[in-house]
């Protein structure tokens, strides 16, 4: 059976809290909004595929992923996009090398049908219209959060819900890459 899949990177609960009643307080104030009720995460690329295909390819990702290292990243501001997206933006440093995970992971899923993201951010809303993007602009202004980023987490789209269900993690364990050269002498 076909389903949607997601690999995205994922704060710690204090901060998807924190971005849960955002949401909440934006809603409140504007209505409803795509995005409302998804937890706070960082898409790294969304693809379709059969589940056995995932399986099959589990085995490299899960590779690819244990050879990063756990890494700080810091939230520092709000953008927008010229769509409508309302969204918490990474600090520069935290942006390159959270830039450089996704490529790394989005080659090592070789799907046709991969929609890859190519600006690390953290989405409050989504296809905001004008009046609507303005006043999330004037609630929020400000904010300065961090976590440790040391896994990847696999979540598969529920229709049901209509939101992406972490189904799995795949930690940062810091391991060299397997290059299938013998590397001992004796």
């Amino acid at each position: 059976m076909e389903a949607v899949y997601s690999l995205a990177f994922m704060p710690d609960a204090p901060i998807i809290e924190k971005v849960k009643t955002m949401k909440l307080n934006l809603a409140d104030k504007i209505g409803w909004f795509n995005s409302k009720n998804s937890l706070a995460h960082i898409t790294i690329c969304e693809f379709t595929l059969n589940e056995s295909t995932w399986e099959q390819m589990e085995k490299k990702v899960s590779a690819t992923i244990a050879t990063f290292t756990p890494f700080n990243v810091e939230l520092i501001g709000f953008d927008h996009y010229p769509n409508g997206a309302f969204y918490i933006t990474p600090d520069i440093e935290s942006k390159k090398v959270l830039k450089e995970i996704m490529k790394s992971i989005t080659t090592s899923v070789p799907v046709k049908n991969q929609h890859k993201s190519s600006d690390p951010h953290l989405s409050i809303a989504r296809k905001l219209n004008p009046e609507q993007l303005k006043k999330a602009m004037q609630m929020f202004t400000s904010i300065h959060e961090s976590f440790i980023c040391d896994a990847i987490y696999l979540r598969r789209f529920n229709p049901e819900i209509k939101q992406f269900d972490v189904i799995k993690s795949y930690p940062f364990l810091s391991q060299f890459p397997s290059t299938g050269i013998q590397t001992s002498m004796f």
